[in-house]
């Protein structure tokens, strides 16, 4: 008798479990639909080894992007991290880019202001900028401690 009844306990957990997880999947959600202008132009945003981008924000009305990365925090140390991300997302952005890092999800800004909070937190951001002739990588002092390149 415990045996039948612990089956169709069971049985009933798993189908209730079954069915609440496929009861949305025909609907059309609202808030499926709200995204982030940037992020609507992007297909899927890029990710690698250790790191994924978030967001990717247009700088005013430029045409001109800044991508809000997402380091793993167990690896926000390790430089070949940031570096596969700069090589894989600015592969085809030889005139313009402009990459921003965090360790922490809930510190990446909405847009391209940072607060100061943000800028604490920031842990790299690397820009080219061509026209300007500006080339370059700045570490945080977590990442980095180096003195003479750490912000």
């Amino acid at each position: 008798m415990h045996k039948i009844l612990s089956s169709a306990l069971l049985f009933l957990a798993l189908t209730m479990t079954y069915s609440s997880a496929f009861s949305h999947a025909g609907e059309d959600h609202e808030h499926e639909h709200e995204h982030d202008e940037s992020t609507a132009n992007t297909q899927q945003l890029e990710s690698g080894n250790g790191w994924r981008v978030v967001r990717s924000v247009e700088m005013g009305n430029s045409g001109k992007f800044v991508h809000m990365v997402l380091v793993d925090h167990n690896v926000y140390t390790d430089k070949t991290v940031y570096s596969a991300a700069i090589n894989r997302l600015c592969r085809s952005e030889d005139e313009f880019c402009r990459i921003r890092f965090w360790s922490q999800e809930r510190f990446i800004p909405e847009k391209a202001s940072l607060t100061v909070e943000q800028n604490k937190q920031l842990k790299a951001e690397y820009v080219v900028n061509k026209v300007a002739g500006i080339h370059q990588l700045r570490w945080s002092c977590s990442v980095d401690p180096n003195k003479t390149h750490c912000f």
